[in-house]
């Protein structure tokens, strides 16, 4: 369910971006996988991830089989131009996460083409600063006596493929940043090693996390939810207060992979685009990060406050790398 809905979350998310007015979801619904209302209009959604995968007619008949009179709408990862065309030619709506739709209604004309994936790779980008590469090297960075485990316990401990590991150490060992010798490695050129991290984390990682915008429905402190039972971290600025206490938060970054509703309703928040709390999805394994003391790895909270090209952020992450990642 929470891959679900946060799909719909990105989908919603690029269609505002085209259009005047916000887009409203209720995650109420226990029959479909949610409701959203365009301009007054409320559509059934019907997820689907790795749509490309599926037939036209598989497509057509998810959306057809829904017994109900309400409009409705498929909403995809990626919808190639001929799977799109085929819904049009059918008076299908859909709705991708790149943001391309075609929503029909008496009232209703939204049509939306030629938006590309937000996140792509470079050509010329190693797998060591690709997403599998970064889950690795947060471990590195952040632990560097794992340099010493099996590929079998470093696949095990990121949840990166133990071929990935080997490829991936190879190639930081040919870009110099790892040195061998004999049955011991270490890392070399860490400072550059780091930039490159937050630099490519930004880039290519950290947007494909990203979840959805919200506020708080009243008073809002990271240190009051110390003590809570569920599975989240403070990223950013609260992350930077939890580890220096020299820094009062005012825009905050939560990661964690419980369902969207069960956070909102556990720390009282709800959507909002224009929101102070960005939320993101958990990226590292237990094995990284203290869940009692709820901040993300130093490296996350670093780059996080690095990343914001505010002074007062950039000189508590100063602090941080200071004080070792």
């Amino acid at each position: 369910m929470q891959k679900t809905i946060d799909l719909i979350y990105q989908g919603i998310n690029s269609l505002e971006d085209v259009l005047t007015s916000p887009i409203r979801i209720c995650n109420d619904s226990r029959d479909y996988d949610a409701i959203i209302e365009i301009k007054d209009e409320k559509f059934i959604c019907i997820a689907k991830k790795y749509a490309k995968n599926e037939s036209n007619d598989a497509l057509k008949e998810l959306v057809t089989n829904v017994n109900d009179d309400a409009h409705k709408i498929l909403i995809a990862d990626h919808l190639p131009q001929n799977k799109a065309e085929f819904l049009r030619r059918n008076k299908i709506n859909y709705l991708d996460a790149a943001g391309n739709a075609y929503i029909e209604t008496d009232s209703l004309f939204v049509m939306v083409e030629g938006k590309k994936p937000k996140v792509t790779f470079a050509n010329n980008q190693t797998r060591a600063f690709q997403e599998t590469g970064l889950k690795l090297l947060l471990l590195l960075i952040s632990q560097p006596n794992s340099l010493a485990l099996t590929y079998r316990k470093l696949a095990s401990k990121t949840g990166v493929s133990t071929g990935s590991v080997s490829n991936i150490l190879k190639e930081l060992e040919e870009e110099n940043y790892l040195l061998r010798f004999g049955h011991k490695k270490i890392l070399k050129n860490k400072e550059e090693l780091i930039n490159r991290w937050v630099t490519n984390y930004k880039d290519y990682l950290k947007p494909r996390i990203k979840r959805q915008r919200m506020r708080a429905l009243g008073d809002f402190n990271s240190k009051d939810l110390l003590g809570s039972n569920l599975d989240f971290y403070f990223g950013g600025e609260p992350g930077g207060e939890l580890l220096t206490k020299r820094l009062k938060p005012k825009d905050y970054i939560i990661y964690s992979n419980e369902d969207i509703k069960t956070i909102a309703q556990n720390l009282k928040l709800v959507p909002d685009e224009s929101g102070n709390i960005e939320l993101y999805q958990k990226f590292w394994t237990a094995e990284i990060a203290d869940k009692d003391s709820k901040v993300a790895p130093k490296l996350v909270v670093y780059a996080d406050l690095l990343n914001t090209g505010n002074n007062r952020n950039i000189e508590t992450a100063k602090l941080i790398l200071e004080d070792g990642l």
